[in-house]
């Protein structure tokens, strides 16, 4: 299981949205594979496939919960429901947000304290798992990489422009540019 390249912010795939999963196959079962061991690896605690460079409608997450029991799956064609969004700024110690794909970078963005996502497994069961919390921050964070939304593109003045800055100081923003987990440090 190969640790994949992730892809930084202005890699095409990452700003179209992604097509449905339709061929359940080996091919799927390895991308998934990968990117578990990519994920872990980064770390993170979510990935979606198109981080990897694949525009498909696939994420992972990895989050255990306030007892340390693991909450680790694979959902394919995700459904994302979410409550309401409180009204205000977000707050710099609760609502810090970072994202593989804007590696090293942090910025405070509402989100919904409730979250139900639903979809498939790799055996087409079906999954539905509601979240609360962080939880239900990492659920929001992944479907919008499958909607083509990348969290600063989300964020409110003046971290939007704060981001967009550092995005343009990395020389990010423009296609081919990746990362590889556990061989470059993008954080220095």
């Amino acid at each position: 299981m190969p640790i994949r390249p992730i892809t930084i912010t202005g890699e095409p795939v990452l700003h179209h949205p992604a097509e449905e999963v339709t061929v359940f196959d080996d091919e799927l079962r390895q991308l998934v594979a990968d990117m578990f061991e990519t994920m872990d690896e980064a770390p993170g605690v979510g990935l979606a496939a198109t981080q990897v460079g694949v525009g498909k409608r696939v994420f992972v997450y990895d989050y255990p919960d306030d007892d340390d029991n693991e909450r680790r799956g694979v959902i394919i064609n995700p459904v994302l429901e979410i409550g309401p969004i409180e009204e205000g700024e977000a707050d710099w110690d609760t609502e810090l947000e970072g994202c593989l794909s804007v590696p090293g970078e942090r910025f405070p963005i509402k989100r919904a304290d409730w979250a139900k996502v639903s979809g498939v497994d790799l055996d087409k069961n079906p999954i539905s798992i509601e979240a609360t919390g962080w939880f239900a921050r990492i659920f929001q964070h992944e479907f919008d990489h499958l909607e083509g939304k990348l969290y600063v593109n989300k964020l409110a003045e003046p971290h939007f422009t704060a981001a967009k800055s550092v995005i343009a100081e990395r020389g990010w923003g423009v296609p081919n540019k990746t990362w590889l987990p556990g061989v470059d440090n993008l954080e220095d």
